[in-house]
């Protein structure tokens, strides 16, 4: 069964790290409630001094609240994506106690996909006096709708002031696209969100990854040291089709036991093992792993505790809720 990658936490990441170094004049709330029943927008950014001029391109239309709509790179940005990213602005204008308190010129729409929505551009021209505009590689200012519109086009944005952002993608070149982030992940391993983003576009890149017969040697001493244990877990995985019958059986019954590897083993550091691998591959479900809490996971020895982290990750929603359940008290 093919594995499905989950893009959204690692492009929350990556909107992040593009708006590093301007990140204290903006808020990122990610799955943002709109209302008190789950309704929520992929990412709600508050621009929190008015004042000031965001320099990043993507965010010169940004006003007070600035809603993100992203689909990954199999899905494409629809006439459907449209209406639903204008529905939350509507919401998130009228969702307060005071008339006018999210006043309409101070919310404005981003949709983020990776190809050009030919139909959603056609159907915006032909149903409505907007005006489209390019005003950047892949950045479109959509004008004369009830809110401000712009539409990210990953891949043709400029790749040297988006790196992460145009390359969020499943589909990179080696010497252009992976060379370059793994120079820009350096130094940056421990960092959460770079961590996130790179876990992710290294999995959906396997193929390019994996692929170190083809680099110069400076490059094959830097992926070794970037991601040697992350590679060398991943060919292991691909050649151990037990492991992942067991993650299925494990998943399916809901038992906090560790694969069937480490049952077959019978020995205690086997089991510990198999028990934190099935952690992390439950949590990689969900979204990709930072690499400290992977660290964590594979250095933990007691059963019990890995058997608890086991129930825990079957049962999680987000990273941060299963984080929140790692850390609480056994008698809670």
């Amino acid at each position: 069964m093919k594995k499905v990658l989950q893009w959204h936490p690692a492009f929350q990441a990556v909107l992040q790290i593009e708006f590093a170094g301007e990140e204290k004049y903006l808020q990122f709330f990610k799955e943002y409630n709109l209302t008190d029943s789950p309704l929520r927008i992929d990412t709600l950014i508050i621009k929190k001094d008015q004042g000031v001029q965001i320099r990043k391109k993507i965010g010169h239309i940004f006003r007070q609240y600035n809603i993100v709509e992203y689909k990954g790179p199999e899905d494409s940005l629809s006439v459907n994506t449209f209406f639903k990213a204008n529905g939350y602005a509507a919401i998130l204008q009228s969702g307060t106690k005071r008339e006018q308190e999210s006043p309409p010129d101070e919310i404005t729409i981003t949709l983020v996909g990776n190809h050009y929505p030919r139909k959603l551009m056609a159907f915006l021209k032909s149903q409505y006096p907007a005006r489209i505009t390019n005003v950047d590689s892949g950045i479109y200012y959509v004008e004369g709708l009830l809110f401000p519109l712009q539409i990210l086009v990953q891949r043709d944005l400029d790749s040297q002031d988006n790196l992460w952002l145009s390359r969020l993608r499943q589909d990179l070149n080696r010497e252009h696209d992976v060379e370059v982030l793994s120079r820009a992940y350096m130094g940056k391993e421990d960092n959460p969100l770079y961590s996130a983003a790179m876990d992710l576009i290294v999995r959906a890149n396997w193929n390019v990854y994996r692929e170190e017969n083809q680099m110069c040697d400076a490059l094959k001493e830097l992926f070794d040291e970037l991601y040697g244990e992350k590679i060398e877990k991943q060919i292991q995985i691909e050649k151990n089709n037990a492991r992942a019958e067991g993650k299925a059986e494990g998943k399916a019954e809901g038992k906090a036991e560790g694969k069937a590897e480490g049952k077959e083993e019978g020995k205690a550091e086997g089991k510990t093992e198999g028990q934190a691998l099935s952690v992390l591959d439950l949590l990689e479900d969900i979204g990709p792993v930072p690499s400290a809490l992977r660290k964590t996971i594979m250095a933990q020895k007691d059963g019990e505790t890995l058997s608890r982290w086991l129930k825990a990750a079957a049962k999680a929603s987000s990273l941060e809720q299963f984080q929140q359940e790692m850390t609480a008290p056994l008698n809670s």
